[in-house]
């Protein structure tokens, strides 16, 4: 997984030094929460006391749990050092000094792909998602504080022509500036508009077909997989009035789900294979977790009342919007309801408000607490051994510690474990689906250091 290096850090970590080491705890919590820093001045077995700082300071312990030469850190007394056996053993309560900053939970990036038909049939759905994306869909995602971004898979231009449009704040184009529309998108640092035709049914074979295709402006000629973060959970909000029936080229496969539900098992459960095995680094592995969800605003009939979504916990519908729309989309429908995600009539275009406020509001509260942290900085004049990286996961609701090892990657992964990647701490993904299931988790992280450098 490529990350930016860290130049400033680079000769502060390191694998197994033989110089004399001494022992660094760093507690991260899942939640909003505190970083703890402990080190000890000597060797392993220079056991001292100390004394724990205030939130974003530095404080060194005496003995009696408090220190003249720092004014205003009063101490807890509490002897923090090698544990009393003498063997070297990394715990909690090991330390000499402390020092403590004030880390915040830290969710995954959420990157959102609309993708939208182009047909003849589409105006008022097609209106009602530029009414609505900016008022009812960014706005609640602003206010979340996620990290997140839009990508817009469909045509570019005028509504008239069944094409989309859309201003700020969430695109560079100005409020009032789509009447009539640039010519071409105009992107931000939150909306990348990748602008190629959608038609009535082909919706899964386009999303395959320009992930590594450029678009009609160039402005993205590697394809829309250039716009994806790899950190990122992805969500798809699929708008279209009809069926799946399509083939794409570049899986060599073909989709029709036949307007009915066995046709909407197959094409689902055959899509989802096909985009997880296109590119397993950002939609998860054939074989593991999937890394996204697929919202549902398709030709199906409403729900009672119609405004309400089909849970996933409903079967596939083969009954058709109010409206006579041109299909129920299973095919889509099947892909909402394994990936976890809601499914809307697209026919209520009216309620298009609270629709993408649900959807808003659906992917903040999905949204998962990151498995992975960066390496924290050593201790002046110190440097980090990597290989003496050891992990502690504590529940939430209270209970004994549990220890995870660390393994040499992704590869040699076990339920138990992480491994270290880019000056990261990775969780495996058993160990990460524990701690992303408990809000309330807390993790602790215990190290050597190496008296020197390098």
């Amino acid at each position: 997984m490529a990350r930016v290096p860290q130049p400033d850090r680079g000769d502060m970590l390191h694998r197994s030094d033989p110089r004399a080491r001494t022992l660094t705890r760093v507690s991260v919590a899942a939640a909003a929460t505190t970083l703890v820093f402990a080190a000890c001045s000597g060797g392993p077995q220079d056991a001292q006391t100390g004394s724990s700082g205030t939130a974003g300071t530095e404080s060194r312990g005496s003995a009696n749990g408090s220190d003249a030469s720092h004014p205003g850190e009063g101490g807890n007394g509490g002897g923090i050092g090698v544990d009393a056996a003498g063997d070297g053993a990394l715990t909690e309560d090991s330390a000499c000094e402390s020092r403590t900053s004030e880390a915040t939970r830290r969710k995954k990036p959420i990157d959102i792909i609309f993708v939208i038909d182009n047909s003849g049939t589409m105006g008022g759905e097609i209106e009602a998602v530029q009414n609505n994306i900016n008022v009812n869909f960014a706005n609640i995602m602003e206010a979340s504080d996620l990290d997140y971004r839009v990508i817009m898979l469909s045509k570019h231009g005028r509504l008239w022509t069944e094409s989309v449009c859309i201003e700020a704040p969430l695109s560079g184009i100005p409020a009032g500036g789509c009447t009539p529309p640039p010519t071409e998108p105009v992107n931000s640092s939150k909306f990348f508009h990748y602008s190629r035709g959608i038609g009535s049914h082909d919706s899964l074979c386009k999303i395959l077909d320009t992930f590594r295709r450029g678009d009609e402006f160039d402005l993205a000629p590697n394809g829309w997989e250039q716009w994806l973060r790899q950190d990122s959970f992805k969500i798809f909000v699929e708008v279209s009035d009809d069926g799946v029936s399509c083939s794409s080229s570049s899986v060599g496969k073909s989709f029709d789900d036949h307007d009915d539900i066995a046709g909407g098992t197959t094409v689902g459960d055959k899509f989802d294979l096909a985009l997880r095995t296109l590119s397993p680094e950002m939609f998860g592995d054939p074989q593991g977790e999937r890394n996204y969800q697929f919202y549902s605003i398709i030709g199906l009939k409403g729900n009672t009342p119609e405004t309400d979504p089909w849970l996933p916990s409903a079967p596939i519908q083969d009954a058709r919007c109010t409206d006579g729309s041109a299909g129920p989309g299973t095919g889509y429908q099947q892909l909402s309801i394994m990936t976890g995600a809601l499914r809307y009539p697209s026919c209520e275009n009216a309620s298009f408000d609270a629709i993408f406020q649900a959807i808003a509001q659906g992917v903040v509260i999905t949204s998962k607490v990151s498995c992975e942290f960066a390496i924290p900085a050593a201790p002046e004049g110190e440097a980090i051994d990597l290989d003496s990286i050891v992990v502690g996961y504590t529940p939430g609701g209270g209970g004994a510690e549990q220890r995870y090892t660390q393994v040499s990657g992704a590869d040699a992964c076990t339920s138990d474990a992480f491994y270290i990647e880019d000056d990261h701490i990775l969780l495996c993904p058993d160990a990460c689906s524990m701690v992303q299931a408990d809000d309330a988790a807390k993790i602790n992280v215990l190290f050597d250091c190496s008296g020197t450098p390098h």
